[in-house]
């Protein structure tokens, strides 16, 4: 079904172009008020974390000698590929190491939330059956598609003028109301260009989760053109919107032109997407299904299969990911020592964590963020039965033989076996260009040890996910309080000083600190059990509750 009622006695005048977008304004001031809490903690989250680290420079490097050490450190191809373009360097100023060391991370951030945004209010409406029940009204067949662009438009516009204002009111030496505009409009027009694309993305295939992946795949490709840009032929970092933003180089040259390149590719893929959507029907994609087998594989016909099998994209998604991350940071690893040699703070941090060097030590400060990032995987794919069962899904999966405890049971299984997975696979790559970064083969082993060592913390973020699901099923988003406080505990309260104790709240501040540090097996098997219980608690409530659809 494509096409929509008109509003009967709508006036002729009007025209099939404005009949198109009828009820666009509602379905804005819906989606503002759907999201409202999502995207304050979005923008909030970007805005403190940009303001905190212009913060942090500043305390770090309060001399020119300081900062002029930090930009020779940076002269190199691995710390080029991780941060930004060499011509930052020319005038290393607290805002210049804003532009060349956040500034890429920062877009893949936005370029995430705007793609989030896209996809939640246009295929993932369409997937739930929602989008029909909507365009049966008087709503034009473009009006959630420019809603969705409208309210991912408002938040990047609203993240530029928080994150201008924030920068001004620091009074940072160097970072003026006309630089820090540049910066926050910077994030403003990656965040179009990356709702442009989940705009196509939308139109191509009929799943929520096929959209996002193919974007953020997208966002992916982009970094690495930036990246390989950076170190190498300048010409590829031309080709990718990261690129773009980082050669306005602001705090240093100001360039304003490099914006409407991405304004630009903005509106031409909004207009694609537009375009796209108009040559399929309403809960379809662009891309045809494939054709199955006539028979399902016996793994099919299995829980922990068919579990694996809705599991699959994300978990590859991420292990790629956390691979390459494991390889960035292990090829910079033979230059940690020069990198922290004037930073004083980072040095009393990595000495506290001990070690026979600062490789290790930087090694094991690493790896709480691989294994944070792993725990995000954790709590996505143990939330995944709240999805199915919300959607209706798994009501007719329980009406047969198969039981509640193997039906969860095999998504949990899915979520540990694929996090430690994913905590091997960011091991294997770090250890391997660790290893060719600093001439110590020995590495390679040491640091899938040092990732393995933090699977039990995993375990216990996938047991308080399926205690909450299993009992207070509507509260299960908690979960997502483990992962965010393990990183600001166990990875910025290291450089801060937290005190102890708040890190022994998290079940990542009680795993060995390797290769740093001697292993425990206390901690680890505690942690085990804790996981455990907590499992067992998850499917005992699950057990004894009724299921919720929406």
């Amino acid at each position: 079904m494509t096409a929509t009622a008109a509003a009967p006695g709508a006036r002729s005048a009007s025209g099939p172009g404005s009949a198109a977008f009828a009820g666009t304004a509602t379905l804005i001031r819906f989606a503002l008020r759907r999201d409202r809490v999502r995207l304050s903690v979005w923008l909030l989250a970007l805005t403190l974390g940009t303001v905190g680290t212009a913060s942090e420079y500043t305390t770090l490097y309060p001399t020119a000698a300081k900062r002029a050490g930090v930009a020779a450190t940076m002269d190199s191809p691995a710390a080029l590929a991780m941060t930004g373009p060499r011509h930052y360097l020319s005038d290393y100023d607290v805002g210049a190491m804003l532009g060349h060391q956040l500034l890429g991370f920062m877009a893949v951030l936005v370029g995430l939330m705007s793609v989030l945004i896209v996809t939640r209010h246009t295929r993932n409406e369409e997937e739930t059956g929602r989008a029909e029940l909507v365009r049966s009204t008087v709503v034009g067949h473009h009006a959630q598609l420019a809603a969705a662009l409208v309210v991912a438009a408002i938040a990047n516009i609203a993240l530029a003028a928080l994150m201008s204002l924030a920068l001004v009111s620091a009074r940072i030496d160097g970072i003026g109301l006309d630089e820090a505009l540049l910066y926050g409009l910077t994030h403003t027009v990656t965040g179009l260009v990356f709702a442009g694309i989940a705009a196509v993305t939308a139109q191509v295939t009929a799943h929520a989760r096929g959209a996002s992946g193919m974007a953020l795949a997208l966002i992916g490709l982009a970094y690495a053109l930036r990246a390989s840009g950076d170190v190498g032929n300048d010409a590829l970092s031309w080709l990718s919107p990261i690129g773009w933003v980082q050669r306005t180089y602001v705090f240093v040259d100001n360039r304003w032109w490099p914006l409407l390149l991405c304004l630009a590719t903005a509106a031409l893929t909004a207009a694609t997407g537009f375009a796209l959507s108009t040559r399929r029907d309403v809960g379809a994609g662009l891309r045809p299904a494939r054709l199955g087998r006539r028979t399902a594989s016996g793994a099919l016909t299995r829980p922990f299969g068919f579990a694996l099998r809705l599991h699959r994209a994300t978990l590859l998604g991420f292990g790629a990911g956390l691979f390459l991350m494991g390889v960035m940071y292990g090829s910079i690893l033979g230059d940690a020592e020069a990198m922290v040699k004037d930073i004083g703070q980072l040095q009393e941090a990595l000495e506290a964590i001990g070690g026979s060097s600062v490789a290790e030590s930087f090694a094991s400060m690493v790896m709480v963020v691989i294994a944070v990032i792993a725990a995000v995987y954790v709590v996505m794919a143990s939330l995944r039965p709240r999805t199915e069962e919300s959607a209706g899904r798994a009501e007719p999966l329980l009406a047969t033989a198969l039981s509640r405890h193997r039906w969860l049971g095999s998504h949990v299984g899915v979520a540990v076996a694929g996090g430690t997975a994913l905590l091997l696979a960011a091991g294997l790559g770090f250890g391997l260009a660790g290893a060719a970064s600093t001439g110590d083969t020995a590495l390679v082993g040491e640091l899938l040890g040092a990732a393995a060592a933090y699977a039990p913390a995993l375990w216990v973020t996938a047991g308080v996910t399926v205690a909450l699901f299993g009992w207070f099923p509507r509260a299960g988003s908690a979960a997502w309080v483990v992962p965010v406080y393990a990183f600001l505990v166990g990875y910025l309260g290291t450089i801060l000083g937290f005190p102890d104790w708040m890190n022994n709240l998290s079940p990542f501040g009680h795993v060995p600190r390797l290769p740093a540090g001697r292993m425990s097996w206390t901690p680890v098997l505690a942690l085990t059990t804790v996981a455990a219980g907590l499992t067992l608690l998850g499917l005992a409530g699950f057990r004894r509750r009724d299921l919720e659809t929406k």
